[in-house]
Order: C-alpha cells, then sequence, then structure tokens
C-alpha cells in the first residue's frame, strides 16, 4: 500500500492520531491520513483504496466530526491542505475546490469587491464540508451563493451540478443522501464596496467572539435547530449550562456548544451529548438531533 500511495501526489502519515486533525482534538489513530495535492490524486487515492478493498473516509477540516477514541485500521483522505484551488472565472464566477477554508474563500471574494459570504468568514470548515452540510450562520448559507457543485459519484464519474438541483436545505444537500464526493463549487456573488464587506465581516467576528466558545476545542454546534426555538435555548433553560462528563462540558458561555476541557474522549462527548437529549426531551418534550458527524 505504501508503495503504491508513494506514487501519487499526496503526503501520507502513518498510524497518526485523529485528534490532530479535528477541532474537538479528540480520537484514536487512523492507519493513514493522506492529503492528495490536486484532483487528481485524489481520484488516484479513491482508485487504488477501493482496488485493494482498503477502508477509506473522507474529511475536510476536521471542524465539525467527532472521531472515535479506537483507532481506524483504514485511511482518511484529508481535503483541507490538499484541494485549495482558488481562482476567479471568466464570467466573474469564484471556483474553489473542497479543501479551501471558508475564511480564505471570504477573504479572496473582499479582495474580488464580492459580497455574499461574509456570514462564512468566522466558520472554521472547509468548502467541501460546507457544501455538503449547507452550512449556515447569521442569516447566511451556502445555498445562496453557490451556483453550481463539482461532485464525483463512487464509481469515479465527474459531474457539475447546478445549485437549484442540489437538494439545498437546512444543514442537508443533495450529497448528505447519495455518497458523491464534493470536488468543489462554482460561486455567483454581486458586487459590493469592500469597505462595507469589510465592516460586515469584521461586526460577525465581534459577535462570535463574544458569543462562542471560541478559546476551547469544540466542533462548532452540537445539535441542530429543531423545529420549535433553538438547541442553545432549550439546553439553558434546563439548566445543563456547565454539566460536564469526564474532559467534556456544556459551555458556560453558549450552550449550544460541547467543548474539551481537558483530554475528553469521544466517549465522554457522546455520554455527555445523550444526557442533554434525555434531560431536553424529558422537560421540553423535544428531541434534539447531533449536528456535529460521528467517524469511526
Amino acid at each position: 500500500m505504501i508503495e503504491q500511495l508513494k506514487n501519487i501526489n499526496c503526503t501520507v502519515l502513518c498510524d497518526e492520531p485523529m485528534r490532530k486533525h479535528t477541532s474537538f482534538r479528540i480520537g484514536g489513530k487512523a492507519k493513514f491520513v493522506v492529503i492528495p495535492k490536486d484532483e487528481a490524486a485524489l481520484i488516484a487515492l479513491i482508485r487504488v483504496f477501493k482496488e485493494q478493498a482498503f477502508p477509506f473516509l473522507l474529511i475536510g477540516n476536521g471542524s465539525n466530526v467527532l472521531f472515535s477514541d479506537a483507532d481506524y485500521n483504514g485511511a482518511v483522505i484529508q481535503l483541507a491542505d490538499g484541494l485549495t484551488d482558488l481562482h476567479t472565472e471568466e464570467n466573474g464566477i469564484i471556483y474553489c475546490e473542497a479543501g479551501v477554508i471558508l475564511s480564505k474563500l471570504s477573504l479572496f471574494a473582499l479582495e474580488q469587491g464580492l459580497t455574499g459570504l461574509e456570514f462564512a468568514h468566522g466558520i472554521p470548515g472547509s468548502v467541501g464540508g460546507a457544501v455538503f452540510m449547507n452550512a449556515g450562520a447569521y442569516g447566511g448559507e451556502m445555498k445562496d451563493c453557490i451556483a453550481a457543485v463539482r461532485h464525483m459519484t463512487p464509481d469515479g464519474m465527474i459531474y457539475e451540478t447546478q445549485a437549484d438541483e442540489c437538494a439545498f436545505s437546512y444543514r442537508h444537500s443533495l450529497f448528505t443522501d447519495n455518497g458523491h464526493i464534493i470536488l468543489g463549487a462554482y460561486f455567483r456573488l454581486s458586487e459590493g464596496d469592500k469597505e462595507s464587506i469589510r465592516a460586515r465581516m469584521e461586526e460577525l467576528k465581534i459577535k462570535r467572539k463574544t458569543s462562542q466558545p471560541l478559546d476551547l476545542p469544540s466542533a462548532g454546534s452540537t445539535f441542530k435547530r429543531p423545529e420549535t426555538g433553538y438547541a442553545a435555548a432549550h439546553i439553558d433553560e434546563c439548566g445543563l449550562k456547565g454539566c460536564s462528563v469526564g474532559g467534556a462540558a456544556v459551555s458556560t458561555k453558549h450552550a449550544g456548544f460541547v467543548v474539551n476541557v481537558g483530554n475528553a474522549t469521544a466517549a465522554d462527548v457522546k455520554q455527555l451529548m445523550k444526557h442533554i437529549q434525555d434531560t431536553v426531551f424529558e422537560k421540553h418534550g423535544v428531541l434534539l438531533q447531533p449536528e456535529v458527524v460521528m467517524l469511526p
């Protein structure tokens, strides 16, 4: 396997702790963490793993996932730091590969005097992950500015699908259901005033800093917004701020975040999440659904 990987334009890390590759700073070791340097390398990697019947999974920047404490006897393909092409097309549309971090994309749009991605500036994820889950914040969502998505089917066919055919909804897209790999996305933005765009980004940056526990490892919002109210409000009203299991705790700054306050394990986080779900359901009749993606 190692010899085959050496022939592909990628970085290979062996027996790599996944806590180094996730914002939660949690996770056992993966047999390989592989970072493809371009789209062709990603396609080659997937071909090798499938030919060898070797298990693999993909992550972007590891910002919305919880890896198991157990070691993973397979490969984790990490797109962040790899698929990072970002450029403007002739028609003014921005094309961005799946591994580009959202803050970099939003700053690139600012440099072009294009508005529409200000909401994404503080989201720590990659473009691929954000498209996959239709990430959003402060009234904006990815679906609002995507023109089309470039993706690959499990059998290696590559398509570019228009945004109106991507079934975008709250924290959902076509790709959460069909198993396709997102390679990149095209963004159609509007012309705007650079100073106004910069001011809005700074305003949202301050909001995040004052309201969210950015100083502690987490996976962002732990639960999706329920049909009634907000997850954080339900959790807070149940008196769960500061509640902890091992090294995992409900943030005292924002009840919607479970944070790693010191050497938390995935088991700690899962047990705490279950306690939150049970308590909120018992007291409010609302079953919170995880936003964090659980990985082996």
